[in-house]
């Protein structure tokens, strides 16, 4: 989540501090394959470092099954938070601002989201809304489908809508900039 969302935030200073994007937005390219190129790198990062805590995690004993559901709840975690980090950038206007996100959203989303402990301790109208959010699909799906639960599809569900409402959100702004 966090490598993903920060390897998009380098778009941020190119739209506000080094007015670079201007060269993406006369470019003959299409925008959302802009936003895809910058989406997929992060992507990418993000995979690379799941790849790493998953290497640890053998390492000191973990036991748990990869399948191929595992590593798309995976790609679209990673996948989706690299768009909110491309819409952050297109949004915001200030560096301090993208900073904020992270500590106001993503860093209490990693706490609350099922990602260390159940959401069923929360008092019931925080975690209706905790399981709202994509990171306690993820958390639910990866936790289940790594030990071998059962697994609800409709959080897959879930998460695919996030993935195209944020990529559209973020391709929308990006096309505004262009006009």
């Amino acid at each position: 989540m966090n490598i993903s969302f920060n390897s998009v935030t380098p778009v941020h200073a190119e739209r506000v501090y080094h007015k670079s994007i201007e060269e993406y937005i006369i470019a003959p390219i299409r925008p959302y394959a802009y936003v895809i190129g910058k989406v997929l790198a992060a992507v990418l990062r993000g995979l690379i470092s799941s790849a790493i805590i998953i290497a640890l995690s053998y390492a000191f004993g973990a036991h748990f099954t990869i399948t191929p559901l595992f590593l798309l709840v995976l790609i679209l975690n990673c996948a989706i938070f690299a768009e909110i980090g491309f819409a952050a950038a297109m949004f915001l206007s200030t560096y301090e601002q993208m900073g904020q996100v992270n500590t106001y959203i993503l860093l209490p989303m990693s706490f609350l989201c099922g990602t260390f402990f159940s959401t069923k301790a929360l008092p019931d109208a925080l975690r209706i809304f905790i399981e709202c959010l994509p990171l306690t699909h993820t958390s639910y799906l990866l936790r289940g489908i790594g030990s071998g639960a059962e697994v609800s599809l409709w959080s897959v569900g879930i998460l695919l809508i996030y993935l195209v409402v944020v990529f559209v959100i973020g391709g929308q702004a990006f096309i505004k900039l262009r006009n």
